[in-house]
């Protein structure tokens, strides 16, 4: 594994000193100095935790379990429901519909009668979260990436299992949260085909145990990588990945101050931020963030034009709201953040709005896996109720 670590931290040395010089060639053009950098995914294979290393055979049975109903209260809910390959691994919605809902995206509504409220949060998408943590400067141990808006989990392990814990997410009604491990792993155990691919999976007399509930979700999320956009292809050395608007684009970006947060190879310094978002009107209380600070995660940049609405309430519709939103140095959208509890490197002016919407789309890759299986295991609909 440390060995792993070395080579990584070189090729993203290079690939950063890369991107800089990319950044600094555009900034030039421009008259003008860069003041952060960005760089391409390094293309190697992730990382993954000692205890938990990646096998054909953890894919494989990650991504049925990713695709099958089953691990949910009411076992309509998969996890692709709300990360679909369709909508960029995200929902396309503001705020998740999971338990007792139906329907794909934007068409997501929820069942009458319901009783189970909105997901608090937007849904970040699960394509290149393998990633989480990388920087310029190197990769963080995969057991310690950070999780979630709020950074409240670390791993892509201990993420895996959230979802089936929380009532809006999979859990719904259907036993407490207290009572969903040992519910679920029974579940499974009751399945024949589960047994098979768990055994396959993992030595033991039985394999299937909440720890390896958490294991195979995160084997199978490392498989989802797409390293390939133009701004990849660009950094590797393409000049012609871009074009003259998506070049200016990155100089924009910089100069505007949005690579102070959104830097490195996913465009995420990984810390949080407080901004003043608005709240979502569809939450019954104000989202305080981590610590009831307001401060959230700076989210990826990467597939971002696929993954919209935006921030973590989802209250900003487009590329181009989220760019007026920080072109406003005079107020927060949220009352209950002043302008002075705003992060100080909230940008003082966007410019070139227009060509920075053509750099962030140049963010999207297209070798990402983008087909659902025919069935899953448990027999149920693949996807959950998303038709």
């Amino acid at each position: 594994m440390l060995k792993f670590y070395q080579v990584s931290l070189r090729v993203v040395g290079m690939l950063a000193s890369a991107g800089l010089l990319l950044a600094a060639v555009a900034c030039q053009q421009q008259g003008t100095t860069p003041v952060n950098t960005l760089a391409a995914l390094p293309p190697a294979a992730v990382a993954a935790p000692a205890d938990n290393p990646t096998t054909a055979a953890k894919v494989e049975l990650g991504r049925a379990l990713f695709w099958d109903p089953v691990l949910s209260g009411g076992k309509g809910v998969a996890c692709a429901t709300c990360h679909h390959p369709a909508l960029g691994y995200a929902d396309g919605l503001a705020l998740t519909i999971g338990a007792n809902g139906q329907g794909l995206g934007p068409a997501r509504r929820f069942r009458s009668p319901n009783a189970i409220p909105y997901g608090q949060r937007n849904s970040q998408p699960v394509l290149n979260t393998a990633f989480n943590g990388l920087m310029t400067t190197g990769a963080v141990a995969p057991e310690l990436a950070p999780m979630f808006w709020d950074m409240r989990k670390q791993s892509l392990e201990t993420q895996a299992q959230q979802p089936l814990l929380t009532l809006e997410e999979m859990r719904g009604h259907a036993y407490s949260e207290l009572a969903t491990p040992d519910s679920v792993v029974a579940r499974l155990r009751r399945i024949l085909a589960y047994a098979r691919l768990f055994q396959a999976a993992f030595a033991g007399a039985q394999p299937i145990t909440l720890p390896t509930l958490g294991q195979v979700p995160a084997s199978f999320q490392r498989s989802l990588v797409a390293t390939d956009s133009p701004v990849d292809q660009y950094q590797r050395g393409n000049p012609a990945a871009l074009s003259t608007q998506q070049v200016q684009g990155i100089n924009a970006f910089i100069q505007s101050g949005c690579g102070n947060c959104h830097s490195g190879p996913t465009l995420s310094d990984y810390q949080l931020h407080v901004l003043g978002v608005a709240d979502n009107p569809k939450n019954a209380t104000s989202d305080a963030g981590a610590n009831g600070t307001y401060a959230f995660r700076t989210a990826s940049l990467r597939n971002v034009a696929l993954t919209a609405p935006y921030m973590h309430s989802g209250t900003l519709a487009t590329l181009n709201d989220v760019l007026d939103f920080y072109d406003n140095n005079r107020n927060t959208a949220n009352p209950r953040v002043s302008t002075r509890q705003r992060d100080p490197q909230f940008p003082r002016h966007v410019e070139n709005k227009q060509a920075i919407v053509a750099f962030l789309h140049s963010l999207t890759a297209s070798s990402f896996a983008q087909t659902a299986p025919a069935d899953v295991p448990s027999g149920l609909p693949v996807g959950g109720n998303i038709r």
